[in-house]
């Protein structure tokens, strides 16, 4: 299983408003796009950043380049994993790939590690950079705010430069969380039959049948503690195979 970590950065909306708290906005005189995104292959060591300075454009705001690579890495995966993802870099990303005319991608699974804290945990704080530090695995690196943003827009070289290590660190937090929480998960994608779901381990112990069921059996990994469900094909003469 191919999975993917992604953290997608984007610029923020240019619009009128009639003042400073809560204001509804008048018009829309810029929208927003996206500046750059960080990457990284489950069982590799490198973590990559892509940002919008690293393609060729007329215009300094069209992402295209950047979107047409987000998609070509999203179509490879079997799974991508996101921090709010679901809301946030899978809905951004697919807006602007329909902006671009691009496809839409293969059958993607995204999995987000926010929903999980959410739903397995009572953390005080369910951001990523507090289970971080939660966690005791590390913090995001700091930044100056808005001003890396505004800085990224205008394309100085270095704002940029501090982005793509602000992004890098938030997808090495992101693997680093999501291996931590998600022993605790109850919907995984299915590993192979005598592989755990969470870890990939083939150290897995039978704790008996789903009611009702003859062929679908409670695993427990011996690694991870991660429980499961798995179906177990029965072999020729109806007998059912020792794991």
């Amino acid at each position: 299983m191919k999975v993917l970590f992604v953290d997608l950065e984007t610029a923020p909306c240019l619009s009128w408003v009639w003042g400073m708290y809560e204001q509804n906005v008048i018009d829309v005189k810029k929208s927003w796009y996206i500046l750059a995104f960080a990457y990284k292959w489950q069982g590799e060591k490198k973590i990559h950043t892509k940002a919008i300075t690293d393609f060729k454009q007329a215009d300094p705001e069209d992402d295209y380049g950047l979107c047409k690579k987000l998609h070509s890495l999203i179509s490879q995966a079997d799974l991508v994993v996101a921090h709010n993802g679901k809301r946030f870099d899978r809905r951004k990303s697919h807006a602007r790939f329909i902006k671009h005319n691009l496809p839409p991608c293969t059958h993607i699974k995204w999995y987000d590690t926010l929903q999980l804290a959410r739903a397995e945990f009572g953390f005080l704080s369910n951001k990523l950079n507090d289970l971080g530090a939660y966690l005791n695995i590390g913090r995001k690196l700091p930044h100056t705010g808005f001003d890396l943003w505004k800085r990224c827009m205008r394309r100085e070289r270095k704002a940029i430069k501090k982005m793509k290590a602000y992004n890098a660190r938030d997808v090495w937090l992101l693997e680093k969380v999501f291996d931590r929480l998600k022993p605790w998960a109850k919907r995984l994608p299915d590993a192979a039959e005598h592989e755990c779901n969470s870890c990939l381990s083939t150290h897995l112990n039978r704790r008996g049948p789903v009611r009702k069921s003859k062929t679908r059996f409670q695993f427990v990994c011996r690694e991870c503690g991660h429980w499961q469900v798995k179906t177990v094909e029965r072999k020729d003469g109806g007998r059912r195979p020792r794991i």
